[in-house]
């Protein structure tokens, strides 16, 4: 029998072989290869690798030789000869210059059909040199901007404590209004769920009105307070913080809202002077998603509002009141925290 290979491997060596073995992302032909060296390092036999990974035993020898030569490297695929590539660094130069650019003629993103005609080249060829140089100029990811206000962090801590160790006996309510919600109704009757097809709109509509939702989200317990309005102005705003402090009698409250300017508006100022029991906490500028309740409106959103059909305002009214009544009674419950405090890329 031929002499089997042993391997040895330092610790970042075995950590990256590791990291490649758990991938969802590699191609499975290098995830197979750093199991199959992780294997060996264990003391493993050529032969209970080739059960365990299902290949053959030349296989087997062929990558563990290629590792014992050149190490990690020796894994990847060697470089084949065939035929050259049909575009020069010049090719390159020029669609890199322009996806990275505005395109003209009003457009916001680049096409790769819009780019290899800029460019004079085939849209196959400009689609393997964006692949190879990984740009996506058709893509747009969005992420949260650092706050300018400069007592961000106090106030972030200030509401995230309220969410993990709220005071004894109180109370803490996430508030804030959804506007401009419209009472959309569609030109010809909706088809319904068939099999096959999903429910069907036209695309045609007519708007019967807008309703404002104002709501609080009792954060830990998850019920929800609310009330439709016409106007999103103090006097409602006002309105809804009596009937908060109306139904929560004798509890002490922390109501979280964001910078809008009717949550500080000369009314609710004097109002609250004589509210002891009521302490409203501003999150920071541009930093409305610290507030529970945006989640909960996505949440509105996804179950009642999109395709939703109403024939007139009072319809839409109704029906929002109906939900929240029914989240109440089935579903009302604190929301959980799973952030660990590292960003998914670390």
């Amino acid at each position: 029998m031929a002499r089997q290979t042993k391997i040895t491997l330092d610790e970042s060596t075995r950590k990256e072989l590791l990291v490649w073995s758990k991938s969802t992302k590699m191609e499975y032909r290098y995830v197979l290869r750093s199991k199959l060296i992780l294997m060996r390092s264990e003391g493993k036999t050529y032969d209970e690798i080739q059960r365990h990974l299902d290949i053959t035993r030349p296989v087997v020898a062929k990558w563990i030789k290629r590792f014992q030569e050149k190490g990690i490297e020796g894994l990847f695929d060697l470089k084949r000869s065939g035929k050259p590539a049909k575009y020069s660094d010049a090719d390159v130069a020029k669609v890199l210059k322009l996806a990275v650019s505005k395109p003209p003629g009003g457009y916001t993103n680049w096409s790769q059909r819009r780019l290899a005609k800029e460019a004079g080249m085939s849209q196959w060829k400009v689609n393997q040199i964006l692949k190879e140089q990984n740009l996506k100029p058709h893509k747009v990811e969005y992420w949260c901007g650092k706050s300018p206000d400069p007592e961000f962090e106090s106030k972030m801590l200030n509401i995230v404590g309220l969410y993990l160790n709220p005071p004894e006996n109180a109370l803490v309510l996430c508030v804030d209004e959804k506007t401009q919600i419209q009472a959309l109704d569609r030109t010809q009757p909706q088809l319904p769920l068939t099999y096959g097809k999903p429910k069907r709109q036209t695309a045609t509509y007519k708007r019967n009105g807008t309703v404002s939702l104002i709501a609080a989200l009792s954060v830990h317990d998850g019920e929800i307070t609310a009330n439709t309005m016409k106007k999103n102005n103090a006097d409602n705003f006002l309105k809804f913080l009596k009937k908060i402090d109306r139904k929560y009698t004798n509890t002490k409250l922390h109501i979280i809202v964001d910078n809008l300017a009717i949550h500080k508006h000369k009314k609710i100022k004097d109002w609250l002077k004589g509210k002891r029991k009521i302490q409203l906490h501003f999150t920071p500028t541009y930093s409305s998603w610290l507030n529970q309740i945006e989640i909960w409106f996505n949440i509105l959103s996804r179950d009642v509002l999109k395709g939703g059909v109403w024939k007139s305002r009072k319809q839409l009214v109704d029906q929002l009141l109906e939900y929240i009544k029914t989240y109440n009674e089935t579903r009302a419950k604190p929301f959980e925290w799973t952030y660990n405090g590292r960003s998914k890329n670390s």
